[in-house]
């Protein structure tokens, strides 16, 4: 067994964008930080990678609108190449019988798009933004606060939520009570008190359910709906913004701001163990033996990974074991990326001199809010998706870099195939499902089928395997109601601390949760920092 002769103050545990930006800001308060990175790449599941010769692929999330705009001042990443992309669309919804909508970064774009649809739609439009923006503004001021601790609320809680109490006081009476009272609602029943239009309650509302095993239906929705919505900027009803070079650019900004701040990071370096003395971590053992010493942990792998693989069950309280078991994960989304000789040729309606930047943001294909719960039942019942919901983008309108030049790169979320097959298994039905999305995008694009040079898909399956992503949970643990807030991970131990001294967690599975936002980590650091 080799042994580290250094010793850290902090090993922080997954080189993703919430490791790295915690490694930032604590090397940058003094302490001496290692990263430890499993993988050969930085950015665990917010990374880009060769998948194709020539092509640099969002291998996971290809979307970093709700990256948080006070990481990218403090860290000073515009310094180390970071940059956004934002596309003049910001999604644009195909609809069955050609007939799309698009919703514009400009509002008033937007609102003369939906009046082709519905005038009396296109009328209310500006004042929902409004009203997004009220509710969200509340929302924001949590994202960068440790949750308090229930049931033993101190009085350092309350005087940190304080300046939260007096901006939701400040909303007014009737707008407070109106958040209260949406927030458990389906973004179904939200979206129709608003809306009759279906093809725009579809493109606002699959916000309401990305990534989660819930469908529009499904209560607390609505909570999603605010969340994408935040950081949202101009667009105002989601926060979608690419990167420049790939998504990777921005784990390499954070790598290249933190290694300037002195953090030493390791790839190819898997941990094995978390070294524990009388209850207390002392370092890490990783997968070949090697012993790195630290008094503080950090880790930014899923609270099932920390606790069960990494801890290991025997050294916690068997009441924690049992709500770290009861989280639920239930991932429910696949991806598919494709290699394309030329841009497909799509059915739009309109399209003409702007049907590339209709194309330039997300692209969803879901008819409607009804064709999308009916897809959710396919998870819910653990069957092979029969009604497909894809959620894609080819960033290369965008950005050229990320391909051959004349080619195209089209990174697809599949939403909704369940992590375990009823009947069969993924290994088995892995290439199906890439041929089901083909043939489904050819109803779209007739043609795209003989402009494919190379395919990946990633099954729920593939995505825990290669990310470690639980059940291929995107977020460490469904965002809902009851996995939100003081009680994520787990009830008692919200602010990023754990019953084991000096291991704390500091990934998606915490506070405020999933989504590219990095302010599970930055929350983490001021933790640690805190506790200094």
């Amino acid at each position: 067994m080799n042994n580290s002769a250094q010793k850290y103050d902090v090993i922080v545990i997954g080189a993703g964008h919430n490791g790295l930006v915690a490694a930032a800001y604590l090397a940058r308060a003094g302490m001496k930080t290692l990263v430890l990175e499993g993988r050969g790449v930085l950015g665990g599941a917010a990374a880009s990678e060769t998948v194709f010769p020539g092509f640099r692929v969002d291998s996971g999330s290809f979307d970093a609108g709700l990256f948080l705009p006070e990481i990218i001042d403090e860290l000073q990443l515009e310094k180390h190449g970071f940059r956004f992309i934002e596309s003049p669309a910001v999604i644009h919804a195909f609809q069955s019988d050609g007939n799309s909508l698009t919703l514009w970064r400009d509002p008033q774009r937007t609102a003369q798009e939906i009046s082709r649809f519905s005038p009396a739609d296109a009328a209310k439009y500006p004042k929902y933004l409004q009203w997004l923006r009220r509710m969200g503004s509340v929302l924001e001021r949590t994202l960068l606060m440790a949750p308090p601790h229930i049931p033993d609320l101190t009085s350092a809680d309350i005087w940190s939520y304080l300046p939260l109490a007096i901006k939701a006081r400040c909303m007014g009476r009737r707008d407070l009570m109106e958040m209260v009272r949406v927030l458990p609602l389906s973004v179904s029943d939200f979206l129709d008190e608003w809306f009759e239009c279906a093809a725009l309650k579809t493109a606002l509302g699959a916000a309401g359910v990305f990534g989660n095993t819930l469908g529009p239906k499904g209560t607390g929705t609505t909570l999603m709906l605010l969340y994408q919505s935040m950081n949202a900027g101009e667009a105002g009803f989601r926060a979608s913004r690419f990167v420049e070079g790939g998504m990777g650019c921005l784990p390499q900004a954070l790598a290249s701001a933190a290694r300037q701040a002195g953090v030493e990071i390791r790839l190819a370096a898997p941990v094995h163990q978390i070294i524990l003395d009388n209850g207390e971590v002392t370092g890490v053992m990783l997968s070949d033996g090697e012993t790195v010493h630290a008094a503080r942990i950090l880790s930014s792998t899923s609270p099932r990974a920390t606790f069960f693989d990494l801890v290991g069950a025997p050294n916690l309280e068997v009441r924690f074991i049992r709500e770290v078991r009861n989280i639920r994960y239930n991932g429910s989304l696949a991806r598919v990326n494709l290699a394309l000789s030329d841009l497909p040729a799509f059915n739009m309606n309109p399209g003409g001199n702007d049907s590339r930047e209709r194309l330039s943001g997300r692209l969803l294909f879901c008819p409607d809010l009804e064709y999308l719960e009916r897809a959710y039942d396919d998870a819910k019942y653990s069957r092979f998706p029969q009604h497909l919901v894809l959620d894609a983008a080819i960033p290369t309108l965008s950005d050229s870099s990320l391909a051959p030049a004349g080619m195209h790169l089209m990174e697809i979320n599949v939403q909704y195939p369940p992590y375990s097959l009823k009947s069969s298994n993924w290994d088995d039905k892995r290439e199906e499902l890439g041929d089901c999305v083909v043939e489904m995008l050819d109803d779209y694009a007739p043609g795209i089928k003989n402009l494919i040079t190379d395919r990946q898909v990633l099954t729920p399956l593939d995505l825990e395997r290669q990310y470690g992503l639980p059940e291929g949970c995107i977020y460490h643990g469904q965002m809902a109601l009851d996995q939100m807030l003081f009680m994520r991970p787990v009830p008692g131990f919200a602010n990023y601390r754990t019953p084991i001294e000096g291991l704390y967690l500091c990934g998606s599975g915490t506070h405020p949760g999933g989504g590219v936002t990095g302010a599970p980590g930055r929350n983490a650091a001021q933790t640690v920092l805190k506790n200094r």
